[in-house]
């Protein structure tokens, strides 16, 4: 499928060694989307550098009969068309349906490369035909995902919200754990905020200090302590 077939020039594009690296890492980015959006979400990446083979990465492309190294879809090259007319045009939400005639609500985001030119497209296709037990289900704890493993995860408006937020829970952690001898929790909450990455925070050592009512030195110390 050609550009030249719409009335339009050549649509593929030149790619740099830094386009073609972005794009490669977008790949990581289909996985992500996938595993959390889940089955009913087929995730598509398209390389704009072959509009007849633009299919780069494509997760649960059974809703679609999709594989790797297909074509662009006519949508894609109608954006395309858009984009040269309309600045600042960089995503467009839609209904479709697949070739079964089962419908779809679909996004298309462009990715842009150096000077800005576009590259790639990312786009995103949830099936309107989902089981609800099925949405349900990618929802909620599983047997893959138990109430057990899941993470506490501190939404703050501020980096010193987010420290005295994560030094509140796991101080909270340490009290109740009796296995940390008194004389050692002090070292076990530097331990865990540093495993969180919390001291990667600027003037994090200094606060924890500060609500420890310890010495900065002694915050280094343990952490000098958690490398060894």
């Amino acid at each position: 499928m050609r550009g030249e077939e719409y009335g339009m020039p050549d649509t593929n594009t030149k790619l740099t060694e830094t386009d073609k690296a972005i794009l490669e890492s977008c790949k990581i980015i289909v996985n992500g989307l996938a595993e959390y959006l889940g089955c009913n979400y087929e995730i598509v990446l398209h390389s704009l550098e072959n509009i007849d083979t633009s299919i780069i990465k494509i997760m649960n492309g059974f809703h679609t009969g999709r594989t790797e190294g297909g074509p662009i879809t006519d949508f894609g090259l109608s954006m395309l068309s858009k984009i040269a007319s309309e600045k600042g045009k960089n995503s467009e939400s839609y209904f479709s349906k697949n070739k079964k005639g089962e419908p779809l609500k679909s996004s298309t985001i462009i990715i842009r490369g150096q000077g800005g030119k576009p590259i790639g497209l990312l786009c995103i296709n949830f099936y309107l035909n989902a089981p609800i037990i099925s949405l349900i289900q990618s929802n909620t704890p599983s047997a893959e995902f138990p109430y057990k493993t899941q993470i506490k995860e501190n939404f703050s408006k501020t980096t010193d919200e987010l420290i005295l937020k994560s030094l509140d829970d796991i101080r909270l952690f340490v009290a109740t754990d009796s296995s940390i001898l008194p004389s050692l929790k002090n070292k076990r909450i530097v331990e865990l905020l540093n495993d969180r990455g919390i001291f990667k925070i600027k003037d994090a050592v200094a606060i924890v200090a500060r609500h420890l009512n310890i010495s900065k030195n002694t915050v280094y110390l343990h952490l000098r302590g958690a490398k060894q």
